[in-house]
């Protein structure tokens, strides 16, 4: 095929703890990822021309060509698989900048996906997992999706049962969080406790929504939320309009709300954005779901 759209959805952590500081400068890391359905698309075109062309509407910096994640992935699948055609990407961004919901790394993901399945490659997904690594610790798991429990620097992958039908909120604030700089200052000889990922994973292998929620834990919110306390002002005004739980996912500063019906979480999303807007703070919110193929 000569053309292929693509859908790279964005992921938001359920539970999330830190472990230990290794050697090497990362963290070792426990935690539970999962698909959502909100998403970044992406349109991939076939050039004559050997070169990799990237259009993206997003207003946001998102820095040099050959800093960007989809042409590293992009160059990555064309020279590991001998792919003399050149390759037009559009991004067309929906997932909001460093938010913490791997958005970078879900549209290079996409297009390892995309480019396995335009140029009939016939490459598992493990194999691209494999070979995505060294992009980033997140990609592995954009390629799998669904949801898993991550160990090690997030590379370990364990599939997991899916969670039940929630309606989610996501709500990104207009600040900056450094993910080296919230790792840096994370003091884990102070954590007195650490997030419930065995029950999490119990939970939802019986697929009990509200286990699953009751034990919604991140230790980077001590951090974020203590630089930023619109985190937690955020979390309450959506476990105030109904939400089993909600949390921050990854280092920030994105919070997600999980609900069990959709005008509830509607209705919810409209009051944090009238709230937010009514003291001048203009926030990206979202209202999705849970996504398991």
């Amino acid at each position: 095929m000569d053309s292929l759209n693509y859908k790279a959805r964005a992921k938001i952590n359920l539970g999330l703890d830190v472990c230990r500081r290794l050697e090497n400068g990362y963290h070792e890391v426990k935690m539970i990822m999962q698909t959502i359905d909100l998403y970044d698309e992406l349109f991939l075109k076939k050039r004559l021309e050997p070169d990799i062309v990237l259009l993206i509407n997003s207003v946001d910096n998102l820095g040099k060509l050959e800093d960007n994640l989809i042409y590293k992935a992009a160059k990555l699948m064309r020279e590991r698989y001998h792919i003399e055609q050149g390759i037009e990407i559009s991004l067309k961004k929906n997932i909001p900048v460093a938010a913490g919901m791997a958005g970078g790394s879900t549209d290079a993901a996409g297009i390892m996906l995309a480019m396995n399945e335009m140029f009939a490659l016939g490459r598992s997904k493990k194999e691209l997992m494999e070979i995505a690594l060294p992009l980033g610790a997140d990609i592995p798991f954009c390629i799998m999706g669904g949801t898993a429990l991550a160990e090690g620097i997030g590379e370990k992958l364990t599939p997991l049962p899916k969670p039940p039908h929630a309606d989610i909120v996501v709500v990104k604030p207009p600040i900056m969080v450094s993910t080296g700089k919230v790792y840096q200052s994370l003091d884990l000889s102070e954590m007195k406790t650490h997030p419930d990922i065995d029950g999490m994973v119990r939970a939802l292998e019986d697929s009990d929504l509200a286990g699953i929620t009751q034990r919604m834990e991140n230790v980077m919110e001590s951090v974020t939320e203590a630089e930023f306390p619109i985190i937690t002002d955020i979390k309450k005004m959506l476990t105030g309009n109904g939400a089993l739980g909600a949390m921050m996912s990854g280092s920030g500063p994105s919070i997600f709300g999980v609900f069990q019906d959709v005008a509830t979480a509607s209705n919810a999303a409209e009051y944090v954005r009238r709230t937010l807007e009514q003291k001048g703070v203009y926030a990206q919110i979202h209202v999705t779901t849970f996504y398991n193929q």
